[in-house]
């Protein structure tokens, strides 16, 4: 990850924003915060992971913690509606 610094952006910001369309841009100020810059569709990915590994805790969460069911393997209704739909 590359970095820079809120003045060296505002002065360069076309060729920050080129870089940051490839890869993450750490930008510091002197107050010491400091900010990243990225594309959108990089965001949006990041996005969408954070939202499975979520899913993905509370399933395990819930199987931990006893509070799934076991599905009867019997019961097609699921895979029946899934078939129906996708016809």
């Amino acid at each position: 990850m590359q970095k820079t610094n809120a003045k060296q952006l505002r002065a360069e910001l076309k060729d920050y924003l080129d870089l940051a369309s490839k890869e993450p841009l750490r930008i510091l100020r002197r107050s010491g915060e400091s900010y990243v810059l990225m594309s959108e569709d990089l965001y949006a990915e990041l996005q969408n992971e954070i939202q499975s590994l979520q899913k993905r805790l509370l399933g395990m969460t819930e199987a931990l913690t006893g509070e799934v069911s076991q599905k009867d393997p019997r019961d097609r209704s699921r895979l029946e509606r899934f078939s129906k739909a996708s016809k």
